[in-house]
């Protein structure tokens, strides 16, 4: 398809996620696919396409149509009226067309920067050299949390006996056994996923953060990298190139939000609604990258979080304006995510996340 052909229904994506359901960029190829080989023959087909791929649940139907009707089919939806106290601003959609978004004015602290309006850019990522990264990629196999595998290896003092081992040796000493051989279970480093908050708030450190990131992928055994904004991005492909110029700019290039505006909450439940992406952080080491700084509604953010927190093995949230162990948080959002964290630490440089991550299969 031409890239005049596709953009409604990239506009169809971002608008369903202005109005608050969970769209990854997943389910948004998987639409423009499903309609390619299908070859509609109406506007109903691809309105149906549309209500199975992005899962819209019953009661938003309405809600929907009216979305769908008015990028499809060029109707107008009616918006609330707005009132003199309303502030508004002007954000530019895909359709190159110029759209009223309204933001609220929050008073939580340090929330000034963060913004609910998704501006999409594109800018290199710089990379920082830093004696910590090198460190990390040293001790990062030895010193990553592991856990038990399903698979066994000999070991003479281990908890079960190996019977096919005791069978082949039974069989070359015709049934003399003189030694019982045993087994354990193998270890394995345990997967880490890492969501990085590339929002505006967090534009001096997003470069670092994706320089560790890097980092991470080529140490660890397992690892996937995500990136949180006004949308989620994977961007584990990227960084598996060994060269991490290239790597960064691969990401620079795949990273569309990159310091945009700042919606955690539908960003974490995007990852939570792909089973593919919501699977890696079962039984995972999770890390959130962020100031937690949300300017939507907090409370989709903490029911995401909640949620990942009962899938994950721990889940550890490193912020930056976490500068010493008395920090509190402040903003209604960190605060109703503290329940569900294993821990919130120090984010404020990449020796502190370093060493953190290094220490938490001491700590465990």
């Amino acid at each position: 398809m031409s890239a005049r052909v596709l953009q409604p229904f990239f506009a169809l994506s971002v608008a369903l996620r202005q109005a608050g359901v969970a769209v990854s960029p997943d389910q948004t190829q998987g639409f423009i696919a499903a309609v390619g080989a299908l070859g509609p023959r109406g506007i109903g087909d691809v309105r149906q396409a549309a209500l199975a791929l992005f899962a819209i649940p019953p009661e938003r139907r309405g809600e929907f149509d009216a979305i769908f009707a008015a990028i499809f089919e060029g109707q107008i939806i009616a918006a609330d009226a707005q009132t003199e106290d309303e502030s508004e601003t002007d954000a530019i959609e895909p359709t190159d067309e110029s759209a009223e978004v309204e933001i609220e004015e929050v008073d939580e602290p340090a929330g000034e920067e963060a913004t609910g309006v998704e501006r999409l850019t594109s800018r290199p990522v710089i990379m920082h050299p830093q004696a910590a990264l090198e460190s990390f990629a040293r001790e990062a196999s030895e010193r990553l949390p592991e856990r038990l595998s399903y698979r066994r290896r000999p070991n003479r003092h281990g908890d079960r006996i190996d019977l096919r081992r005791m069978l082949r040796l039974a069989a070359r000493t015709d049934g003399d056994i003189f030694e019982l051989p045993r087994s354990a279970r193998k270890r394995r480093q345990r997967r880490i996923v890492c969501l990085i908050d590339v929002s505006g708030s967090m534009k001096d450190r997003s470069d670092e953060l994706l320089a560790f990131a890097h980092v991470l992928v080529q140490a660890a055994q397992r690892a996937e990298v995500f990136t949180l904004g006004t949308r989620l991005t994977r961007v584990t492909g990227p960084l598996h190139l060994a060269d991490r110029g290239a790597a960064l700019r691969r990401v620079s290039e795949a990273v569309a939000d990159l310091d945009g505006g700042t919606r955690l909450g539908e960003a974490l439940s995007a990852f939570l609604a792909v089973p593919r992406y919501a699977g890696l952080a079962r039984g995972a080491l999770v890390i959130v990258l962020s100031d937690g700084l949300e300017r939507g509604d907090p409370v989709q953010m903490i029911e995401a979080t909640a949620r990942l927190s009962r899938l994950a093995w721990r889940l550890h949230w490193l912020t930056p304006l976490a500068e010493g162990p008395a920090f509190r948080p402040e903003t209604a959002a960190l605060q109703g995510v503290l329940p569900w964290l294993d821990h919130l630490s120090s984010g404020a440089s990449t020796d502190a996340i370093c060493t953190h991550i290094l220490n938490i299969a001491r700590a465990a």
